[in-house]
């Protein structure tokens, strides 16, 4: 599956236990204890799924989640919180989160809206990650960009626009629309 998920929970015990049975789904989580290790965490790898915990020490999810989207637009951003209220879920979905579960939770909830989001947002990714130009070959989902004579990584900017354009051989692109 290789699927790269960062949760960011400040709970050890839940932290360990979501981490566990994603892991046991064949996921490959990255822990986080609080929002600042988690957006330096973000800033250092690509990720499929994020999961946030909202109320955490010195970088609360909402915030952090806003620090995702200046960077990433498209990651998928589940927060995960005791927070049960409309005005709390409207605010975690206007700092860029995509859904909300409240604790408590079952695995299986959990599980499903992460398949969700996967169909959604990756489905055409992982049949379409590797490209071929030339003597070059691209690896969207890694950021690597490989030739006989060396490999680079590339940023997550660098990569999202060398796939856009591996996407669109031989067109003109504006950009504007992007």
């Amino acid at each position: 599956m290789n699927v790269k998920i960062l949760l960011v929970e400040d709970d050890p015990s839940l932290g360990f236990v979501i981490k566990d049975n994603l892991a046991h789904k064949g996921y490959d989580v990255t822990l986080a204890k609080d929002g600042e290790q988690g957006h330096k965490i973000f800033e250092g790898q690509s990720f499929d799924l994020c999961i946030f915990d909202v109320m955490m020490p010195k970088k609360d999810g909402f915030a952090l989640a806003q620090e995702v989207r200046k960077k990433n637009h498209h990651v998928p951003i589940l927060f995960v919180t005791a927070k049960a209220m409309l005005d709390d879920k409207l605010e975690g979905f206007r700092a860029g989160g995509d859904d909300y579960i409240v604790k408590p939770f079952s695995m299986e909830e959990l599980f499903a809206r992460i398949e969700v989001f996967l169909r959604r947002t990756n489905g055409d990714q992982r049949e379409n990650k590797s490209f071929e130009l030339g003597e070059f070959s691209f690896d969207g989902k890694n950021f690597k960009l490989s030739h006989p004579s060396g490999e680079k990584t590339l940023t997550q900017k660098e990569a999202e626009v060398m796939k856009l354009l591996c996407q669109n051989k031989e067109r003109v692109l504006n950009a504007k629309r992007y």
